[in-house]
């Protein structure tokens, strides 16, 4: 495969020059499969240092790894794991090993090979015109073809059926093959084909690509047809579906060369990647709204506590769109409150975070208890567990049994509390309104100050607000959500005024 602009041009330029057979048997080009192509193309990235899947992220030690190897060993690939596991765009990604183009015979239905036909059409073209047979080429980009599975998925849609109108049309008999039309597999000859869901393609229709798989050939209705089709199969599967609406049938599994299991990232720096480099943003939103490093971990903590959620179906998964589009409606909320105030720039607040609940409840499924409960409590349960579990990464730990005047770091600002009626911070509150709201209590400052000392400016006040919502959260202070914004009390204020 070429890397440089350079070489793509020159390339160009060659076949440009190229337009019939006896022009290419004289350039020396020789044939190669995909699988051959594929291979070769990683083995020249692999010592050259170049990573063919850039972009992806957690996978550089596990399925990556994984993936080279299968390709290394010629294998048609099954990629196994749960939504939002990058599965279709690593099968995308694999365009990228494929040579910068390959001839095929000018008209041909399945891109056959000028030097090795295997079509009627294209062998009777060659056997008339010779030397003299038309050629065409085709970029790498149109060597991708992808199926999503689906329980209404035919034979005739993927490997082909007889054409009546083309039999009328070619005053042809049903017995001759030209009357077949080609499916979407026989189309995609000498490309990469993915079929998504694999599971959930009809057991009559994977057993249609056995012989595909195995022995390279086609069998439609009763014509004794053989075309050894070189094609390179990526499979994705979802475990769930093998239990809710289907299964890969064991033969078709076992003619499968490699099954690669994917994963979610397993840290939130990893995570925070994904979501940075995935999220729509316009231009005028990341200039307009400034997010805070604490307010990027507790948005991609949430989906991590969604995985480990006693109310969520683990076994389906919490897809990282989860993250996305809820960093995109974290922006929006921040975006639309500056808006409404007439303020240029703004920072990301806690309350903001009220905006991603619907990215939330529409991308997790619920067990039984989680129903009972309802989306929008599970959503919320969720944000403060992400509180909850990163307030010591900032903050002395709060321990749930503590010794009767045991001092600790927090007194002062609960004693704060307890001195008066309760404080108010409105989602829609200006940035001066809300700064000065919060400088308002004196011994915020003084927990930043301590355990907080090297903090950027801009965090300060994400800040502050974080140290009330993780007190709340370890019962030092109760909180109450009204419709315009959020009320924090001392821890016993709730039963004093009934709320």
């Amino acid at each position: 495969m070429k890397t440089t602009e350079k070489e793509e041009l020159k390339d160009k330029m060659n076949i440009e020059k190229i337009k019939t057979l006896g022009e290419l048997k004289k350039s020396g080009y020789q044939s190669k499969s995909i699988k051959d192509e594929l291979r070769d193309n990683l083995i020249e990235n692999i010592k050259n240092k170049i990573n063919t899947f850039q972009g992806i992220h957690g996978y550089e030690n596990t399925v990556i790894p994984e993936l080279e190897r299968a390709i290394l060993s010629r294998h048609n690939i099954n990629l196994l794991g749960l939504r939002g596991q990058a599965k279709t765009r690593l099968a995308r990604m694999m365009v990228t090993l494929l040579d910068e183009y390959i001839p095929v015979v000018e008209g041909s239905e399945i891109n056959d090979d000028p030097l090795q036909p295997i079509s009627r059409y294209a062998k009777e073209l060659i056997k008339e015109k010779g030397d003299n047979t038309p050629i065409s080429w085709l970029h790498r980009d149109e060597r991708f073809a992808e199926k999503l599975a689906t329980p209404d998925v035919t034979v005739a849609d993927i490997i082909g059926d007889v054409d009546p109108i083309k039999a009328a049309n070619l005053k042809l008999s049903y017995a001759d093959d030209r009357v077949i039309h080609f499916g979407m597999i026989p189309r995609a000859n000498r490309c990469i084909f993915v079929i998504n869901e694999l599971p959930d393609l009809q057991a009559r229709i994977q057993v249609a690509l056995f012989n595909i798989l195995q022995e390279g050939d086609i069998q439609i209705r009763g014509f004794k047809l053989r075309l050894p089709l070189d094609m390179q199969f990526v499979f994705t599967a979802n475990p769930e579906d093998y239990t809710n609406r289907g299964s890969i049938v064991t033969p078709l599994k076992d003619r499968i060369g490699s099954q690669i299991l994917t994963h979610y990232p397993s840290s939130i720096e990893v995570a925070r990647d994904i979501t940075l480099q995935e999220s729509r943003l316009d231009q005028s939103q990341s200039n307009t709204v400034y997010v805070p490093d604490l307010a990027k971990d507790i948005l991609e903590q949430i989906s991590f506590e969604a995985r480990e959620s006693d109310y969520i179906d683990v076994k389906s998964g919490v897809s990282a769109r989860l993250s996305i589009t809820a960093y995109e409606n974290l922006m929006s909320t921040a975006e639309r409150r500056a808006l409404l105030n007439g303020d240029s720039h703004t920072t990301v607040r806690l309350s903001d975070f009220i905006g991603v609940i619907p990215s939330i409840t529409g991308k997790v499924e619920l067990v039984y208890e989680g129903e009972q409960e309802g989306a929008y409590y599970v959503a919320n349960l969720l944000l403060e567990s992400a509180i909850k579990t990163l307030f010591p990464e900032y903050f002395p730990k709060i321990e749930k049994l503590q010794k009767q005047d045991e001092e600790t770091p927090y007194d002062e600002l609960v004693s704060w509390f307890f001195n008066g009626d309760g404080f108010e911070l409105l989602d829609d509150d200006n940035d001066v309104t809300y700064k000065s709201k919060l400088d308002s209590i004196k011994p915020l400052d003084n927990l930043i100050a301590d355990y907080q000392p090297e903090i950027d400016p801009k965090d300060v006040y994400f800040e502050k607000e974080f140290i009330l919502w993780g007190l709340a959260q370890f019962k030092k202070l109760s909180k109450y959500k009204f419709k315009e914004g959020t009320q924090f009390k001392d821890p016993y204020g709730s039963y004093i005024s009934g709320l």
